[in-house]
């Protein structure tokens, strides 16, 4: 498992996250780690592949690619 190491946190944030820990009954560590997993798994966030059909789209390239390839994920080459 990674581990990383924040520097140089204000001494407000870091009250603010040990007040959320204890709000959601959880270590400030545990916290800080559930607001990092639903930063980077946000629905909101573009996947790579709708990046590149839009960037083909945007040029004129004529992609042959579906939404359900692009929606499904990595390509299986198999």
């Amino acid at each position: 498992m990674s581990a990383i190491t924040v520097r140089n946190l204000s001494d407000e944030t870091h009250r603010a996250l040990k007040a959320r820990a204890a709000a959601h009954q959880r270590s400030t560590e545990a916290e800080v780690r559930a607001i990092l997993d639903a930063a980077v798994s946000s629905p909101d966030r573009p996947r790579l592949g709708t990046l590149l059909a839009a960037i083909g789209q945007e040029t004129g390239a004529d992609l042959d690619i579906s939404r359900e390839q692009i929606d499904r994920g990595p390509l299986d080459f198999a």
